[in-house]
């Protein structure tokens, strides 16, 4: 006797299964989103007392920590997101020219770090992965002020190198100092983004 075909009943249950799964993951960077604008508006300071509008803030972590859980894709829509809202909220004083600078700068580092990590998941991959992504954040916002700042500021491009030691290093302590504290809190948070 031929048994009943219930591929279409197991179809509509993956389907569902999918749509359930991809609603849980949007919540889950929705609120990674909400605690990096958060962080952001609590903690801002600067590092250097020369160039004080380049103030360090934690608010990477959770984008980083979503680009480790949900891949670089997902770490791009999540940097995109909330540099949107945080450059609408909390920043606001940077403008549209902050929002740029923000998605260039942790765009960069979710991209780099995400491909390696997905490659490599382990804590080696992970160290790997964030002193990549770490360099490729600091040479982008490097090159980025060297051509963005006179278009936008009208400042001189000598200004801009004799501002570039200040760049250079405030993203390296920023984007290290964030990187550290990710992988010191990544496993546990883990656990809950892949519940």
């Amino acid at each position: 006797m031929k048994e009943p075909n219930n591929t279409p009943s197991k179809d509509k249950n993956n389907n569902t299964l999918n749509r359930q799964n991809n609603t849980i993951k949007l919540a889950k960077m929705g609120m990674l989103v909400a605690i990096s604008v958060i962080l952001v508006y609590l903690i801002h300071f600067p590092i250097f007392p020369t160039t004080p509008f380049l103030e360090y803030d934690p608010a990477d972590i959770p984008i980083f920590i979503g680009t480790f859980a949900f891949g670089p894709l997902a770490g791009l829509t999540l940097t995109v997101v909330t540099s949107l809202v945080q450059g609408l909220t909390v920043s606001a004083t940077g403008g549209w020219f902050g929002i740029l600078m923000h998605i260039l700068a942790t765009g960069s580092f979710v991209l780099v770090a995400g491909l390696i990590y997905r490659k490599s998941k382990t804590r080696k991959g992970a160290m790997i992965a964030m002193a990549a992504g770490t360099l490729t954040m600091t040479t982008v916002m490097a090159v980025a002020n060297i051509v963005l700042d006179p278009i936008f500021y009208g400042m001189p491009v000598s200004g801009v190198y004799a501002m570039l030691p200040f760049i250079i290093g405030f993203n390296l302590i920023k984007a290290g100092a964030n990187s550290v504290i990710t992988f010191l809190l990544y496993k546990r948070i883990s656990r809950f983004l892949h519940k």
